[in-house]
């Protein structure tokens, strides 16, 4: 397997930093736009997309702030996935800053990817 590299991608969302947190921390609120189906037995997620699993074991998270994840796969490296809320000093915009890891080739098709998910979310949120 080849080395990830780290990406970061920036989504405005129009909404309040408490409710786009409960959209990313809770299993509930993840099946509602990230998976078809989100289950937690203490800090490990099971996401299922079309009958398929992926599990990932939960790194830390602080209210109101972040969410971070290792898929199982990845055990052992220091590949994650992040979800955190920033909020601009100035504007107030908020935004939703991913940070994941893929291999080269598949960078474009990690950045794709979650574009569709939080296209979701904004439509789940009323943040169109």
């Amino acid at each position: 397997m080849s080395e990830k590299k780290k990406y970061e991608i920036e989504f405005v969302v129009r909404a309040s930093p408490s409710l786009l947190y409960q959209y990313m921390a809770t299993p509930s609120g993840m099946s509602e736009w990230f998976a078809d189906n989100v289950n937690s037995r203490g800090e490990f997620y099971t996401f299922i997309w079309d009958g398929s699993e992926e599990k990932a074991k939960l790194l830390g998270k602080r209210n109101g702030d972040y969410i971070k994840f290792q898929w199982l796969d990845d055990e052992g490296e220091e590949y994650f996935f992040q979800l955190r809320i920033q909020v601009d000093e100035i504007t107030k915009d908020v935004s939703l800053m991913i940070t994941d890891y893929a291999e080269e080739d598949e960078i474009d098709e990690g950045k794709m990817f979650w574009e569709n998910q939080i296209s979701e979310l904004k439509q789940v949120i009323g943040s169109v």
